[in-house]
C-alpha cells in the first residue's frame, strides 16, 4: 500500500475528487475508486479487465515479460524441481513444506480419495453420452450433500477438511465420469500411488488385472496439473470468489468454478486444438490453413498459439513442450495424423516470420492437448482434467477469502433501458 493520490475533475462538479492510490509488491498501482459511490458515480469496465476486485498474495503475471509466480516462486522453478501436491501445499499455505510437512500433506490427500459409496448410485441419474464436464457440474454440486461435515465455512477446520476432500476426489470424480461415458466399472483409488499416477489407473485401469502406469506418462500428467494449478484473478477463479463473497459452501463455489471452466474461451481452448487438427485433417492441408489464418478476412483462426494474457510467451510451454517430447518418445509415437499435423504447426509456428512478429508461439493448451491425445485421454476430458488440476487455485483463492475480510460482490452497470413509464391496461395496448 501507499499514501499516493490520483486527483479526479469531472464536468459539472467545482471540487475535483481525491482518490487513493495503491501500490502492491509487484505490479501496476491501482486507484481505490471507491469514493465515487457517495458522489452517486461508479467506474465502467467490461469485463472487469481494468478493476482489481480483490487483495492477493496467492499468484502473480506479468503477461508482457512472461512471468508465472505461485507465492513468489517461477512456474519453471516448480515444474522442474517440484510436484502437484507440493505446489497445492504452497499455494494453500504460503511456503513450501519441510520433508515432514509434505509428507503429512500427502497422506492426508491420499485418506481422502474415495467417494461416498452412494455417489456411485448418483452417477445412474446421467447419460452415458453426457458431457463429462456437464457431468462434474452436478456431482461436484453434491456433495455437499454427501459432506455436510464440513460447511461451516467461519471454522478454519471445516474449511481444511473441505479442502483436502476437494483436492483428493477430484481425480476420483473426473476418472468416474469418464468410466461411466465408456460403460467400464469404476476403479477405486489405489493409495500406494501418487496422486497423477493414481489418477490414470483409475482412467485406465480395469478390476481384471494390475494397473501399470508409465512414470513418464505420470510425470507428464503431474505436470499438466501443475501447470494449471492457479492463474490469478482469472474467469473461473473470480467465478468461485464471487459466489464464495454470498457464503455459499465451498463445494458450491468449486462448482460454479467448474461451469465457468467449461467455457471455449476459458478451460476448452485445449479441446479446441484438437478440434483444430481434426478440421485440417492431413498434413498435406497444413498450409492451405497457415494461409487462412494469415487473412484477416478469414473467420478460421489457428488455436493453441498465442495467449490473452501472455504478450510475450507463454512461461508454461517450455515445460509442456519437453513433457509432450518425452511422453511421444515413450509411447514411440510416429504415425498418428493429427500428432503429425501438430508438430509441423508447431515447426511453422516457431520458424515463420509472421508468428514470430506476432508473437505467435505455441502455448499451453497446445501442448496440453498433444500430450492428452497421446496418452489415449478423449477431447471432452480435456477441460474436465484441467478442473482437476485448478481446483487447488480455487480452494487457495476461496481460503484466501474467507479467512479474511471481504465483502459480498455486487458488481455495477450502466443502465441504457427505459426511463419509468406507466403500466398499460391489455385492451388498450396498440
Amino acid at each position: 500500500m501507499s499514501d499516493k493520490k490520483a486527483t479526479l475533475k469531472v464536468d459539472g462538479l467545482d471540487e475535483t475528487i481525491e482518490l487513493p492510490v495503491y501500490s502492491g509488491t509487484l505490479g501496476p498501482d491501482v486507484i481505490d475508486v471507491g469514493a465515487l459511490t457517495s458522489r452517486d458515480m461508479f467506474t465502467y469496465d467490461p469485463g472487469f479487465v481494468s478493476t482489481a476486485a480483490c487483495e492477493s498474495k496467492i499468484t502473480y503475471i506479468d503477461g508482457g515479460k512472461g512471468i508465472l509466480l505461485h507465492r513468489g516462486y517461477p512456474i519453471d522453478q516448480l515444474a522442474e524441481h517440484s510436484d502437484y501436491l507440493e505446489t497445492c501445499y504452497l499455494l494453500l499455505y504460503g511456503e513450501l513444506p519441510t520433508a515432514e510437512q509434505k509428507e503429512t500433506f500427502v497422506s492426508t490427500v491420499k485418506r481422502h480419495t474415495m467417494v461416498h459409496e452412494q455417489i456411485r448410485t448418483f452417477f445412474n441419474g446421467f447419460r452415458r453420452d453426457a458431457h463429462p464436464m456437464a457431468v462434474m457440474c452436478g456431482v461436484v454440486g453434491a456433495l455437499s450433500a454427501f459432506y455436510h461435515d464440513s460447511l461451516d465455512i467461519s471454522d478454519e477446520h471445516h474449511r481444511q477438511v473441505a479442502a483436502f476432500r476437494l483436492i483428493a476426489k477430484m481425480p476420483t470424480l473426473a476418472a468416474m465420469s469418464y468410466k461411466f461415458s465408456i460403460g467400464q466399472p469404476f476403479m477405486y483409488p489405489d493409495n500406494n500411488m501418487g496422486y497423477a499416477e493414481n489418477f490414470l489407473h483409475m482412467m485406465f485401469g480395469n478390476p481384471c488385472e494390475p494397473s501399470n502406469v508409465s512414470p513418464v506418462l505420470a510425470r507428464a500428467m503431474d505436470r499438466i496439473f501443475l501447470l494449471h494449478a492457479d492463474h490469478e484473478q482469472n474467469a473461473s477463479t473470480s467465478t468461485v470468489r464471487l459466489a464464495g463473497s454470498s457464503g455459499a459452501n465451498p463445494f458450491a463455489c468449486i462448482a460454479a468454478g467448474i461451469a465457468a471452466l467449461w467455457g471455449p474461451s476459458h478451460g476448452g481452448a485445449n479441446e479446441a486444438v484438437l478440434e483444430m487438427l481434426e478440421e485440417i485433417g492431413d498434413v498435406s492441408r497444413i498450409d492451405e490453413f497457415v494461409s487462412r489464418a494469415k487473412d484477416k478476412d478469414d473467420p478460421f483462426r489457428l488455436m493453441g498459439f498465442g495467449h490473452r494474457v501472455y504478450k510475450n510467451f507463454d512461461p508454461r510451454a517450455k515445460v509442456m513442450k519437453e513433457a509432450a517430447d518425452d511422453v511421444l518418445a515413450e509411447l514411440g509415437i510416429e504415425n498418428d495424423p493429427l500428432l503429425a499435423i501438430a508438430k509441423r504447426l508447431e515447426q511453422i509456428a516457431l520458424e515463420d516470420p509472421y508468428f514470430i512478429e506476432r508473437k505467435l508461439y505455441p502455448n499451453v493448451d497446445f501442448y496440453s492437448g498433444i500430450i492428452l491425445k497421446a496418452i489415449g485421454i478423449p477431447t471432452s476430458m480435456f477441460t474436465v482434467i484441467f478442473a482437476v488440476g485448478r481446483t487447488v487455485g480455487w480452494i487457495a483463492h476461496w481460503h484466501e477469502m474467507i479467512s479474511g475480510s471481504y465483502r459480498i460482490g455486487r458488481p455495477r452497470q450502466l443502465y441504457t433501458g427505459h426511463t419509468q413509464r406507466d403500466f398499460v391496461a391489455l385492451e388498450k395496448r396498440g
